[in-house]
């Protein structure tokens, strides 16, 4: 399986299995929320893990139960998170929480206290105050915190950020990015909640990845503009939002994340001063989990046919032929659950801290401030 290493960088394959010829006993792991979130992305990649192993899930859903014993055969379902830590860390390693959002803080702070290390699904917590309060927390108990933000490892990123590496666009200055979906009518649920307790809308779902994706590539921010709306009928939160960031290097990022488009944009336009870098289409990772797919070590995951590469070039639209088709790396989810496994044992560093979550809450912040007011919201160093 092809993939990044332990830091999230372009290169590099993760290491995940065995040392030499002794095979190492596999962290043991009780995963909280067996929704979309944890049957459909956590469960499968903490399962193809060779380095990990799902002991145990949180369910009070008896049809979730029974999806999750049968596709995890062996595996302890518990109706509480509290039965998780209970045991502490002499029954399990880590804990992974995909509850719903407003659920993040309570449930880390609990199991951190429980003396066990956690892995967050996105958003880590709804206001950059609190994402903080749990990094203190998770380093006085002198334990890992880490944030599932998985689309660092996403086919068309990894691509992107190698080509940056390169020098092959030269200075970037302005980074477009979109994550549209074509969904007329809510589906429901706390994630299209207008609540404020339920964290819902897309600035906080998708407009967690793409403002984390705009971070890692340029850097801190230091002002943010947005527009955000509520367009069908019958939706309470956020379902087509923009958010234009200027960083203190001089990037400007326009990102996109909406329900509503019609047609949709180029996931990725990238403009430098010697060249642009465009690229359509989502990376196949999620759509293949929804599928039952599943990453096997040794075998290909995360391709995508040369139809659906970017294409490198200037002067001209890739639509009418410009620019030179960019070979995309592989999507690699399962080197997030190898990096956090290496920095368990001591061997790697957490791939996604709560202080760099952190810093991606307080564009969303920003951002939700000044769709509300109006106003172009300054971010302090």
């Amino acid at each position: 399986m092809t993939g990044t290493d332990t830091t999230g960088s372009d290169t590099g394959t993760a290491t995940t299995g065995t040392t030499g010829t002794a095979p190492r006993t596999p962290l043991r792991v009780g995963l909280v929320g067996y929704g979309l979130a944890g049957s459909v992305f956590h469960a499968p990649l903490i399962a193809a893990s060779e380095d990990l192993v799902l002991a145990a899930v949180t369910t009070g859903n008896p049809e979730r139960a029974a999806e999750a014993r049968a596709a995890h055969p062996g595996v302890r379902v518990v109706a509480t998170p509290e039965e998780l830590w209970e045991g502490g860390a002499g029954e399990l390693d880590l804990i992974v929480i995909a509850s719903p959002n407003k659920t993040h803080v309570a449930l880390a702070s609990a199991a951190l206290k429980a003396g066990l290390p956690v892995v967050v699904d996105k958003p880590l917590a709804g206001t950059a105050a609190e994402a903080r309060e749990l990094a203190a927390l998770a380093e006085e108990q002198g334990l890992l915190l880490s944030v599932f933000q998985n689309r660092r490892w996403d086919n068309d990123f990894r691509t992107l950020r190698r080509l940056i590496s390169e020098d092959a666009l030269g200075e970037v200055q302005r980074f477009e990015s979109r994550f549209e979906r074509w969904r007329p009518l809510p589906k429901g649920g706390w994630r299209e909640s207008g609540a404020a307790e339920e964290i819902g809308g897309l600035l906080y779902d998708l407009g967690s990845h793409v403002v984390d994706q705009a971070l890692v590539l340029f850097g801190p921010v230091v002002s943010v503009y947005a527009e955000s709306d509520v367009r069908r009928p019958g939706a309470e939160a956020d379902d087509d939002t923009f958010l234009a960031l200027t960083h203190a290097n001089g990037v400007r990022s326009h990102l996109y994340v909406s329900a509503t488009a019609a047609q949709l944009g180029p996931r990725f336009r990238v403009l430098g001063q010697r060249a642009g870098f465009v690229k359509y289409g989502l990376d196949p990772q999620e759509a293949d989990l929804r599928e039952g797919l599943r990453p096997v070590p040794g075998s290909a995951w995360g391709e995508e046919p040369e139809t659906l590469w970017g294409r490198l070039g200037a002067g001209e639209s890739p639509l009418t032929g410009g620019g030179t088709p960019v070979e995309s790396l592989p999507g690699d989810y399962p080197a997030y659950y190898a990096a956090v496994a290496a920095a368990l044992r001591g061997t790697g560093e957490n791939p996604v801290t709560a202080h760099e979550a952190a810093a991606a809450l307080d564009v969303l912040e920003a951002a939700k401030r000044s769709a509300r007011e109006g106003v172009t919201v300054r971010i302090d160093a």
